[in-house]
C-alpha cells in the first residue's frame, strides 16, 4: 500500500524563528505557527478556531526563513509530519507531532522596513527584500492591453502611442532566478 505524508500550511509566525546549528554545522530553524479557521454556525453565530503548530526547517531553508521572517509574518510551508517521543526529566514519557519544512513561500510582498498592517514597526526591520524594478513583460501569445488580437500576434500596429500603458501597479513584476534570495 502506498503512503503519503504531505502537509501544506498557510499561517502566521507566533514568534521569531530560532536559528541554531547542529554539531555537523547544519542549520536548524524552529518555528511556531498559528492557523485560523472561521465559520458560521447554523444559528448565524461567527466562530473562530486557532491551531498552533510547531515546525522545523533545516539547511539553507532554515537560514532563509530565519533571515526573512519575524513574528506575525505570514508564510506558506510545505513539508511532512514527524512524530517524536522522549523521556522528560521527571521520567514521564512525552511525545509531539510537528512539521518538517521542505519548502516555503512568501505570502506578503511587504518591502524591507515597512510597517505591518497594524501600523507598528516590526523588530528587526521587517520583510527582508526590496521591491523589484518594473520590467517589460513578454506577451506570450495573448493580446496586449488595448490592442486587438491580430496586432498582438505580430500584425503591424495601426498607430503607436507616445506613452504605452504601464504595467498595473497591483501586478507583480516577473521573477528572475537572480531575484530569488536562495
Amino acid at each position: 500500500m502506498a503512503n503519503l505524508n504531505k502537509v501544506m500550511l498557510m499561517a502566521n509566525l507566533t514568534r521569531d524563528p530560532e536559528l541554531t546549528y547542529l554539531p555537523s554545522q547544519t542549520a536548524v530553524c524552529r518555528l511556531g505557527l498559528a492557523t485560523n479557521r472561521r465559520w458560521t454556525t447554523p444559528d448565524g453565530q461567527q466562530k473562530e478556531e486557532v491551531t498552533f503548530v510547531d515546525a522545523d526547517a533545516f539547511g539553507k531553508t532554515a537560514e532563509n526563513i530565519a533571515k526573512f521572517f519575524k513574528k506575525g509574518r505570514p508564510i506558506f510551508i510545505e513539508g511532512r509530519l514527524q512524530y517524536r517521543q522522549w523521556e522528560a526529566q521527571d521520567g514521564s514519557k512525552r511525545s509531539k507531532l510537528s512539521v518538517v519544512v521542505e519548502n516555503f513561500q512568501f505570502i506578503d510582498s511587504r518591502p524591507a522596513g515597512s510597517a505591518p498592517e497594524g501600523g507598528e514597526a516590526e523588530a528587526g526591520g521587517g520583510g527582508g527584500y526590496a521591491p523589484r524594478p518594473q520590467q517589460a513583460r513578454p506577451a506570450f501569445n495573448r493580446p496586449a492591453a488595448g490592442r486587438p488580437a491580430a496586432q498582438a500576434a505580430g500584425a503591424p500596429p495601426a498607430h503607436v502611442d507616445a506613452d504605452p500603458p504601464s504595467q498595473a501597479e497591483d501586478e507583480a513584476p516577473p521573477i528572475k532566478e537572480d531575484d530569488i534570495p536562495f
